[in-house]
């Protein structure tokens, strides 16, 4: 017997509210300075409700067409799963396993990108359907959900691009901006940046644990313990899927096909995910670090507007051009800055929303920063080479930690300059 999947008399997303809040200083009298070199204070108040009032004309049109299409997109991907695993359960046959190995791909591609990155932002929570709920969503990833959210729609999504609070800015890995600090292992940006992206989801998981917070006091000892714990657990039932539980379920074709038969199936499980991970790497990397995306100073960003938090999003962001498949299979985050932007309305509004976007941009004299995948890719491969390089004073370049060396030469240099003065 099917279930009747529960659903609402009406769909109405007009009170739905998840967007994040602009940042809030310990001086209330201060006023942010973001976006002041664009507009004043009262041009960026207009600014922030022109986009309100989108934003709100998006959320009160959202209705049974939006639910039908994640639904559509979940069944599809559903299929491509399904005939993916039956695919390389062929390896007899090259053709039928090839194509399953692309269509389990191509449904992790989906299922990451189009479904779990925009349901676990809220994005259809309006709907009151367990399916797309993002409390109860766990993704066909080895980051946990609950780390992701927190350390995504809220960290990244409130903190966007401001150094000392966005800890996406190089991922705590790379250095992709002048005013981040430089470290020897920074030379080599481009081979460890080619290395998160054959395994960009172990390198998801790692920067949800915030090693980094814990060593710098900023969090317990048990969250961090509860951190490694969930992680532990979501990457082991992960990895007995994916390279146990199949490879097991192979062994019925040895005595057909030969003893090397579950070593394909495990080999075309790591190919789906390895698949999965250098999209998700491009589309994510093409869309926040090419070389006009911008980034700020808490100090400036405290006590910001609703208008130059918008601003920030658009200034912080970029897009990457294509067809309508492209953007599905993006997750429609190649709309980078209409995702920053209205990060709680589903992503398939996006293409709608941004003409309207470019326009304002055009009346305001501001940036739209939008290029082909290529344009993009290169622009980003162009930045992580450029601060590869040592600068000619890295304990300079944005608060650098200072050599043993140094350190120890500025307090002898100290020490005589004492001793002169009392001699």
């Amino acid at each position: 017997m099917s279930t009747k999947r529960p659903t609402v008399a009406t769909y109405d997303a007009s009170d739905h509210n998840a967007a994040p809040a602009p940042l809030v200083g310990a001086d209330a009298q201060k006023r942010s300075t973001i976006g002041l070199e664009h507009m004043s204070h009262e041009e960026l108040e207009t600014f922030g409700l022109e986009l309100d009032a989108i934003r709100q004309r998006t959320l009160d049109d959202l209705g049974q067409a939006d639910a039908d299409y994640i639904r559509r997109v979940i069944r599809i991907q559903q299929a491509c799963e399904v005939l993916g695993r039956i695919g390389i359960f062929t390896p007899f046959f090259l053709p039928t396993f090839i194509a399953g190995i692309v269509l389990l791909g191509l449904s992790k591609i989906l299922e990451n990108m189009e479904i779990g990155h925009n349901v676990m932002h809220g994005q259809y929570d309006w709907m009151n359907d367990p399916l797309v709920d993002a409390k109860q969503y766990e993704w066909d990833n080895v980051a946990p959900a609950q780390d992701w959210k927190h350390g995504h729609n809220f960290i990244h999504h409130t903190y966007t691009n401001i150094h000392g609070k966005d800890r996406d800015i190089g991922y705590g890995l790379l250095r992709i901006d002048a005013d981040q600090p430089w470290y020897p292992n920074h030379r080599f940006n481009l081979p460890a940046a080619f290395l998160l992206m054959m395994f960009f989801e172990w390198g998801v998981m790692y920067h949800g644990i915030e090693l980094d917070e814990y060593l710098g006091g900023k969090m317990t000892k048990k969250e961090f313990r509860d951190r490694k714990s969930r992680a532990a657990r979501k990457a082991r039932r992960q990895i007995i899927k994916d390279y146990v539980a199949y490879p097991v379920l192979a062994l019925a074709l040895v005595p057909f096909v030969g003893w090397w038969a579950p070593l394909a199936v495990l080999g075309a499980n790591f190919v789906a995910n390895l698949i999965r991970n250098i999209w998700t790497f491009l589309i994510i990397f093409c869309g926040h670090f090419p070389a006009e995306v911008q980034t700020f100073a808490e100090e400036d960003a405290e006590n910001e507007t609703r208008g130059q938090w918008y601003l920030r999003q658009l200034l912080g962001s970029a897009n990457i051009s294509g067809s309508i498949p492209f953007h599905i299979l993006s997750g429609n985050l190649s709309h980078q800055i209409e995702h920053h932007l209205f990060p709680d309305i589903p992503a398939r509004r996006y293409p709608k929303i941004a003409p309207e976007i470019r326009e304002i941009c055009e009346r305001n004299g501001l940036q739209y920063n939008s290029g082909r995948l290529s344009r993009q890719l290169a622009s980003v491969a162009r930045q992580l080479a450029a601060f590869s390089a040592k600068p000619d004073d890295p304990y300079k370049q944005g608060k650098s930690p200072e050599s043993k060396a140094l350190r120890r030469a500025k307090r002898e240099a100290a020490q005589k300059e004492r001793e002169s003065v009392t001699a």
